[in-house]
């Protein structure tokens, strides 16, 4: 599949994508871990088929210093020892609230009760919200076909303000 528009380029889609990016600087100016922002925008953009995204956070979290161990074991993390209790919570969270049409009530009581047990209210909100973003994110690049595999860290740098 060829990409079908390259919103970077195109004059609307550059004013959204620095609107859109702005939008996501309370959550990396948020108490929440970055490791676990990265982690989390990496688990939901596996489940939605988001090269590009994977291609981003992936690149992202190793250059801030996160291990290719970690990295390459996000996919699988109920079946590893390198997560943290509280990165499995938001993990969870991140799929629960990503899958929402397998589940009646989308992020259980359970996952929430986990979740809540490890972040505060504000580390909470940016996770919840985190997830909300990369979701959108994930579905603005998978409906134009936006190849992973081109992005540099830090190369959108001079979008947030």
């Amino acid at each position: 599949m060829e990409p079908r528009i390259d919103l970077f380029t195109n004059e609307l889609g550059a004013k959204f994508g620095k609107r859109f990016a702005n939008a996501g600087l309370p959550i990396v100016q948020s108490s929440l871990p970055k490791p676990t922002q990265e982690l989390v925008s990496l688990r939901v953009s596996q489940i939605n088929g988001c090269g590009w995204c994977v291609d981003l956070h992936t690149k992202d979290a190793a250059a801030a210093g996160e291990s290719a161990l970690r990295l390459n074991l996000v996919a699988v993390w109920r079946e590893a020892t390198v997560f943290t209790e509280a990165e499995q919570a938001a993990l969870a969270l991140a799929e629960e609230g990503t899958r929402l049409a397998d589940a009646y009530q989308g992020v259980s009581d359970e996952t929430w009760a986990q979740a809540r047990k490890h972040y505060d209210d504000e580390q909470i909100v940016a996770l919840v919200a985190l997830v909300a973003l990369i979701n959108a994110a994930n579905r603005l690049a998978v409906i134009v076909h936006q190849k992973g595999g081109s992005y540099q860290p830090g190369m959108f740098d001079s979008l947030v303000n």
